[in-house]
């Protein structure tokens, strides 16, 4: 047995261990790493501590440490409040809200993951206070990073149209956005009805809190009679209802000063291109340092299984890259002599390397590699690379992959490991279903 072979064969029992028994399958994915790593592939310990993530951890640690603090000192639950007068109170626009604005982010050229650090936490907290489906906000949240993720001045589309320039190739920017575009709004939609989302319309905030005014009115209007025991009950009861709402509107100092960082971390990663990650320690470190009683019991609230959990399987990962297992499959799979199954299985093995590493990454080392494939002119080259593009990144949703993991670190008032296994679920069907669906739409019609 080839040692890229058993490679594969160890990543399978890794699902099947880390999800039949309560073992962490970061824990299991470091041992796995050690392992081949050390018997097939002949790496020390640098060889192996070098596919480590280590922007993404500080990513999860630095963007769970703020919204830890900013959920500890209320500004989460003031800007949820907010945003549910922004919208009228309409629930059901929630998710969509978020969808289209982690999709502008990217359109505009934020990097999908910086998108994502951004909006998660926002859109899980509203997510956690109102009763949205967990799944069907995060899903909305990294399928709105991804629409927008192909725009010709994207990272991903400038990735994507560099590597078709450079070779020679024929492309369309336009058509790959709007491959992109189309395919996540499609998948969102359908989740948003698989998941109820149909049935939060009834649910509008607005009329109560309407409700809510006018009944402190009248209680205000009661307490001023004659005393009576009505007025009373009555004005009790409005201020118990009345009075957390009135705290969340309140704009404290901490509040000011967490709204002004979170403003200050979309500036720094989108206009100054500075890193999510140390950019989110360093201003949770500040408001920690200036309202110590506001951040004692934050890093007890940094996601650690998750951080372990995804930094243990990237790094099994890398090492699959290392000992070539990644471009083993891609050789075999050009040197197949039917060309529609071979990009069939290039969309495959895009969606399903990405669902545990980088998509840009990925992106950029299958696309060259698929070159001598589409230089055939068997296989339309503008169809084939959206498949191959759109495949490689819609399945992002992952918890395995970046933008998964943020969502699920970012889920609050969550059983994240109930959280978990309904992402590696939904992970799972879209790497199943979408390559086939992309191909069937984009390679088989010549495009």
């Amino acid at each position: 047995m080839s040692a890229e072979l058993l490679s594969i064969l160890v990543l399978a029992v890794l699902f099947v261990v880390g999800t039949t028994r309560s073992v962490n399958m970061g824990a299991l994915a470091f041992a796995a790493a050690f392992g081949v790593g050390t018997l097939a592939a002949g790496l020390d310990a640098d060889g192996i501590f070098a596919g480590f993530p280590g922007d993404l951890f500080v990513v999860l640690v630095g963007v769970t440490y703020f919204f830890a603090i900013a959920r500890a000192n209320g500004t989460t639950d003031w800007l949820v409040h907010a945003g549910i007068r922004l919208v009228r109170g309409r629930i059901a626009l929630i998710p969509w809200v978020m969808f289209t604005v982690t999709g502008v982010l990217t359109a505009i050229g934020a990097v999908s993951p910086a998108a994502v650090a951004i909006v998660a936490p926002l859109a899980m907290g509203f997510a956690a206070r109102y009763g949205i489906k967990p799944l069907l906000m995060g899903a909305l949240v990294v399928h709105g990073a991804q629409a927008g993720g192909f725009s010709p001045i994207s990272i991903y589309g400038s990735t994507v149209n560099g590597i078709l320039e450079r070779e020679g190739l024929p492309g369309s920017p336009i058509a790959l956005f709007l491959a992109s575009l189309f395919a996540n709004l499609a998948i969102a939609a359908l989740l948003f009805v698989a998941l109820g989302g149909l049935r939060l319309r009834g649910r509008d905030l607005g009329d109560l809190g309407d409700e809510e005014a006018k009944e402190a009115k009248e209680a205000k209007e009661g307490d001023g009679g004659s005393g009576g025991t009505g007025g009373t009950v009555t004005g009790t009861r409005t201020r118990a209802r009345t009075t957390p709402d009135a705290d969340l509107l309140r704009l404290t100092p901490a509040r000011i000063a967490t709204l002004v960082g979170l403003v200050a971390l979309v500036v720094a990663v989108l206009i100054f291109d500075l890193d999510a990650g140390l950019t989110a320690i360093t201003l949770a470190v500040l408001l920690a340092v200036v309202w110590p009683e506001d951040s004692k019991a934050a890093v007890a609230h940094i996601t650690w299984p998750t951080v372990l959990l995804i930094c243990g399987m990237l790094t099994y990962v890398a090492v699959l890259q290392e000992m070539g297992t990644i471009d083993w499959a891609g050789e075999h799979v050009g040197s197949i002599g039917i060309p529609l199954l071979a990009a069939l299985l290039f969309c495959y093995i895009g969606a399903v390397v990405s669902a545990f590493a980088s998509s840009v990454g990925i992106i950029g080392a299958l696309i060259p590699l698929a070159v001598p494939f589409l230089e055939q002119g068997e296989i339309g080259v503008v169809g084939m690379v959206a498949a191959l593009s759109v495949s490689a990144t819609v399945v992002d949703v992952s918890p395995f992959s970046t933008n998964g993991a943020l969502v699920l670190a970012a889920a609050e008032d969550t059983d994240r490991e109930r959280f978990f296994r309904q992402l590696m679920l939904y992970g799972g069907a879209v790497t199943l279903l979408a390559p086939l669906v992309l191909w069937l739409a984009l390679v088989v019609p010549g495009l």
